[in-house]
């Protein structure tokens, strides 16, 4: 793509970053037939070809970001599927952080939006406000009726996403400390807790400390290590996700200086497995920071890429569950772990079932599902047709936020963390939600092969 920006433009190294990912585009608009909105929307601003146009003017004529703009590029879901089609290599995500960055800047934003936006940036990043939300969601849902005819449409969603239950589930692994193996250890790891996921589903932590304990690896939460920044990142404050990498990474490093060799830095949510992967390239031009955010991301692996790395020996129950995998578009596109969840689902015992358009965003991207709810939904809807379309007896993806969209799908059928799959096969717990599922599993030989 041809650019024109000025001498003294690309003097800054923002701008000069974005020539050269706007340089790379070659126009071809593969990306448009793998574009979740364009796929819905049929409107070429609603692709990523389209959002790169928009988004090189704005950048090319040094202007504040227009109602188009804001519109088109917040539509975006960063699900990255155009970066898996992408024949030239254009860094789209990076592209889209800052027009984000930018727009959030720059751009006028309602009175309503803003502060719908200053809650969500307020609460779900910190759990304990969080639970508090949720809570609260509790006591309003008896009046959505009356709610659905007079609060905005994202505030219904954050009541619609809310869990049904009366109470939110409790975690057995509570705050920072070491999971210590009983084994004799192998490797010693550290685990970010997150954000939301703690509250909504604290069982995946659960089954990943249980799982990584009893198979010789030490589970550290490190002190003062909170949420990733995704949350925040996507919605163009760039800041505050700055902040939150930072306490992250001093947070890691101070136990990586205890002298105690860690192995590895594990995400059970790959939402915050891109984000932490990419602490390099947003603290790279932080002198304190650059060489100790690219350690962070040279280390930070799914809990299923350090599993299917990591001899875990024969399960100790076979299962003749047929689960359907959804590859969470921040697990296949964000990061490129694709096989490796399957492959330890197999071994596992399972049978796996390859959902259709399988590439196609669910539609929970962080906030997406609040900001953008009516699309959000279409998304949702399509993902969940496709689920049931392969029968299967419950569904299993990486990340709390799809779980928590697809909950919300009428599936019929379970949905759970790989992880807590996993962590059954292998003698934990039969997962909340397949309680039912039970008679279909039977504990095996130690000795039985794994299969492959």
């Amino acid at each position: 793509m041809q650019t024109n920006f000025q001498a003294k433009q690309l003097k800054d190294a923002r701008t000069a970053e974005i020539e050269r990912i706007l340089r790379k585009c070659v126009h071809c608009g593969l990306c448009t037939a793998t574009c979740p909105t364009y796929v819905l929307l049929g409107d070429e601003r609603d692709s990523p070809r389209g959002r790169i146009y928009l988004i090189k003017d704005m950048f090319e004529r040094g202007r504040k970001a227009t109602a188009a703009v804001q519109k088109h590029v917040g539509r975006c879901l960063s699900c990255l599927s155009c970066m898996t089609t992408c024949p030239s290599g254009v860094d789209y995500m990076h592209l889209v952080d800052h027009a984000r960055a930018h727009i959030e800047t720059t751009g006028r934003r309602s009175l309503k939006e803003r502060l719908i936006r200053n809650v969500l940036a307020a609460v779900l990043p910190y759990p304990s406000r969080f639970r508090l939300a949720l809570q609260a969601a509790r006591l309003a849902r008896p009046f959505k009726g009356l709610l659905r005819r007079i609060a905005p449409k994202e505030v219904m969603a954050m009541l619609d996403l809310a869990p049904t239950g009366l109470l939110l589930p409790k975690a057995t692994f509570v705050g920072a400390g070491t999971a210590a193996t009983k084994a004799e250890r192998r490797k010693r790891v550290i685990l970010l807790a997150g954000c939301a996921q703690q509250v909504l589903r604290p069982d995946i932590n659960d089954a990943t400390i249980r799982l990584l304990a009893r198979r010789g690896v030490d589970v550290e939460v490190a002190p003062n290590a909170g949420c990733c920044g995704a949350l925040v990142h996507h919605m163009g404050r760039e800041q505050a996700a700055v902040a939150m990498a930072k306490a992250n990474v001093d947070a890691w490093m101070r136990v990586m200086d205890k002298g105690e060799a860690v192995d590895a830095i594990i995400i059970n949510a790959s939402g915050c497995g891109t984000t932490v992967k990419d602490y390099g390239h947003m603290l790279k031009h932080d002198p304190a920071y650059a060489e100790p955010a690219a350690r962070v991301s040279r280390m930070t692996r799914d809990v299923t890429e350090f599993l299917a790395a990591y001899d875990m020996g024969p399960p100790k129950r076979w299962s003749r569950l047929r689960v359907a995998y959804h590859s969470a578009c921040s697990m296949q596109h964000g990061q490129r772990v694709i096989d490796e969840p399957r492959k330890l689902l197999r071994n596992a015992g399972f049978t796996v079932a390859e959902v259709p358009e399988g590439h196609l965003c669910c539609g929970s991207a962080g906030t997406y599902n609040i900001l953008q709810p009516e699309i959000a939904a279409e998304l949702r809807d399509r993902k969940a047709s496709n689920i049931r379309s392969v029968r299967s007896d419950v569904v299993a993806t990486g990340n709390i936020g799809c779980i928590a969209q697809l909950e919300t799908g009428s599936l019929g059928v379970p949905i759970v963390h790989t992880i807590e799959l996993l962590d059954w096969a292998y003698g934990g717990p039969v997962p909340r939600g397949l309680e039912g599922l039970e008679q279909h599993a039977h504990d095996v030989p130690e000795a039985r092969p794994v299969a492959v």
